[in-house]
């Protein structure tokens, strides 16, 4: 039956898209006049306080329904063919037709769409918006302040109560709520380098004498190395056929992939007691801190910088993208060292690897870089102002954050990726991965990311996390985590004034492209001269406005842990 209904409530759909006249300024609508929430309840059966009971009656099933907009990965099915939004279909009684693009198309769009009030959609998954963006559209009255409607919203409402860090990162300068977030605290995306050396490859070096200080039964994880016994090690991983393939030049002595969100460069400036990440942001001791302001960033530059001169960082790392990286990890082995976050997704023989804590530097330096990448990630989901019955699509979206909904749509549903029955403490189990296919290609297929909330409670007592997000957890926790100081944390999600966002606007972009323009070529080219330096230092703070863009950060934090 409710196959039928969905079937017929598409053409309905369709026919009312195709009739709707025009609209003006945001803020007028043709889409209908809402039920109101009496009419909703006497008439449609609707009810947001039982998480386990429909949303909707058969009655409200076939009058109302929603259109959503989603970019989606190419690998994903349609979303309205998943198991998942079917599944949530038959629990809530809330009909929603999804649009799908890809995130090539979204972004082209995106802007024709806010645009456009004759015809939107009901609301934007996966909507990608920036605090600057937010603010413009609800001054327009263009979004949903979704924080007048909490109490529709239990869940949601609740994790607001539970977490003010999360609702300070959501309400804008008028004190309202206009998206909803993507929660996902794992404690990964703070570390996402691991070192891994080829112990195969070492050992070859120990038994020449090419490194000092070093025994093959050092060879295992947690290992210790100097960055003299690095270099000793990648010099004898350069000159010598280690993979035995007859061609002494294919050895990729280290290799990451410049500038990628994991897997990047950053921790080789912990070698100088750095916390660099790809902003050169960081809070030290409640300051928000640039690395590029510290002359220890110069010393560690020109120090990388021989080692790419020198050819023991592969030169290839700085124009390499992610997938061609992991594809080359493949097959004959050719890498020494590399950063990622787990040596089972680089390489073929994950065995030959050990996981080494951070290189300790010249000057006896240790430390593990902290990213900026966000747990907590805001504008995930906006919903249009002119939405009729928009408190039944809130109510349906409020779903998406009870945890064991937050898993499927995270991972994929109950009967493809998890297993029907739960184990002994009545946690959801993964199945074994089908054959012929991997971790990432079941998950990306069948699960439509976005909306969550897994936190501690999720892992303790709902979802079991998958067997390499547990191991990543084991290595970050034994060897990356400890060399991370205290008065070291990434730089939050946070909310700006309109004026502080017109600063960002108008200086943050060139100071960014300013700093990788220098770095760029400095570490391809041997290194910056104290007179290039020393001018790099003055036009931080003089044309790019680093001091203006600090404040704005500044103020910013100050004002989010004012609100915590």
């Amino acid at each position: 039956m409710k196959k039928l209904i969905s079937l017929l409530l598409v053409l309905v759909l369709a026919l009312s898209l195709a009739a709707c006249g025009p609209q003006g300024g945001g803020t007028e609508s043709t889409k209908g006049e809402s039920a109101g929430v009496e009419k909703l309840v006497s008439d449609y059966g609707y009810q947001w306080t039982d998480p386990n009971a429909p949303i909707l009656n058969e009655e409200g099933a076939q009058a109302i329904s929603f259109n959503i907009y989603s970019s989606k990965n190419a690998s994903a099915l349609d979303y309205n063919d998943m198991k998942i939004m079917q599944d949530l279909y038959e629990s809530t009684n809330v009909y929603v037709s999804w649009e799908n693009v890809s995130e090539s198309v979204y972004g082209q769009q995106k802007n024709l769409i806010f645009g456009n009030a004759k015809d939107r959609p009901d609301a934007i998954y996966h909507a990608g918006m920036t605090a600057g963006e937010i603010i413009k559209y609800a001054q327009r009255h263009v979004l949903l302040p979704i924080s007048d409607y909490l109490e529709y919203m239990p869940n949601f409402a609740k994790i607001l109560e539970e977490r003010p860090d999360i609702k300070a990162q959501l309400t804008s300068e008028d004190g309202k709520i206009y998206s909803l977030p993507r929660v996902e605290e794992m404690g990964l995306l703070q570390s996402p380098n691991i070192l891994f050396l080829n112990k195969n490859w070492a050992a070859e070096a120990i038994k020449a004498g090419k490194v000092d200080g070093l025994t093959e039964a050092d060879l295992k994880d947690g290992l210790t190395l100097t960055a003299a016994q690095a270099e000793q090690l990648m010099t004898y991983f350069r000159d010598n056929d280690m993979n035995g393939n007859g061609d002494a030049a294919d050895e990729r002595p280290m290799s990451f992939v410049y500038n990628n969100w994991q897997g990047n460069q950053c921790d080789l400036y912990g070698m100088f007691g750095l916390n660099d990440n790809l902003e050169h942001r960081v809070v030290v001791d409640g300051k928000v801190t640039y690395t590029v302001q510290d002359d220890r960033f110069k010393e560690a530059t020109n120090f990388i910088a021989n080692w790419v001169t020198n050819n023991l960082i592969d030169k290839v790392s700085f124009e390499i993208s992610q997938d061609n990286f992991l594809a080359n990890g493949k097959g004959t082995e050719t890498y020494g060292f590399f950063y990622w976050w787990e040596s089972e997704t680089v390489v073929s023989n994950p065995e030959n690897y050990v996981v080494c804590a951070p290189l300790v530097g010249p000057n006896g330096d240790q430390t593990a870089c902290v990213s900026n990448n966000p747990e907590i990630s805001t504008g995930e989901v906006v919903i249009f102002a002119d939405v009729p019955n928009v408190e039944v699509l809130l109510t349906y979206f409020d779903r998406y954050y009870d945890p064991v909904i937050s898993a499927q749509i995270n991972y994929g549903p109950i009967g493809i990726v998890y297993e029907e029955e739960r184990d002994a403490n009545g946690m959801l189990v993964q199945k074994e991965v089908p054959e012929g296919m991997t971790t990432d290609e079941l998950r990306l297929q069948n699960a439509p990311l976005g909306i969550i909330y897994l936190s501690d409670y999720a892992w303790d007592n709902v979802v079991n996390m998958e067997p390499r997000a547990q191991l990543r957890l084991e290595r970050l926790d034994a060897y990356v985590t400890p060399y991370i100081p205290e008065n070291v944390t990434p730089t939050p999600n946070l909310q700006f004034t309109l004026e502080e966002l017109n600063t960002l606007s108008n200086y943050e972009s060139s100071l960014n492209d300013y700093i990788r323009t220098n770095l760029i070529k400095w570490l391809m080219n041997g290194g910056v001269s104290d007179g290039d330096w020393a001018t790099f230092e003055s036009e931080l703070t003089g044309r790019t406005h680093l001091d203006d863009i600090q404040k704005v950060y500044q103020d910013a934090y100050d004002r989010y842990i004012a609100s915590k």
